[in-house]
């Protein structure tokens, strides 16, 4: 009987690792997006939305924080956020940069 509580736990445990590593509703992560400038991911605005961790998790993107690398050839290939980002099921990213890039300002 030990047993089978020690694998239970451990089965939960794992269960509740990648959710514990994630952004929640709540929560924002943020992305260096090189010169143009960083990138927030906001999971309100997402979750307002009425999406939920899985409709990205796992099959856009892995549950541990900072694995995504996101590249230009992502947004030219519609992968990644581009694979909602398309002009169809959200807005495009593709003409307005500084709708998710943002620049720090001078000084700071």
């Amino acid at each position: 009987m030990k047993k089978f509580t020690i694998i239970i736990a451990l089965i939960i445990a794992v269960a509740f690792v990648g959710s514990a590593m994630a952004v929640s509703s709540g929560q924002k992560a943020e992305f260096k997006g090189g010169a143009m400038g960083k990138v927030t991911f906001d999971g309100k605005i997402h979750a307002d939305k009425g999406l939920k961790c899985n409709d990205c998790h796992t099959n856009i993107f892995q549950m541990k924080h900072g694995t995504a690398k996101i590249k230009m050839a992502d947004h030219n290939a519609g992968k990644l956020c581009f694979s909602c980002h398309d002009g169809k099921k959200a807005f495009t990213s593709k003409e307005n940069c500084a709708k998710c890039h943002k620049k720090a300002a001078a000084g700071y």
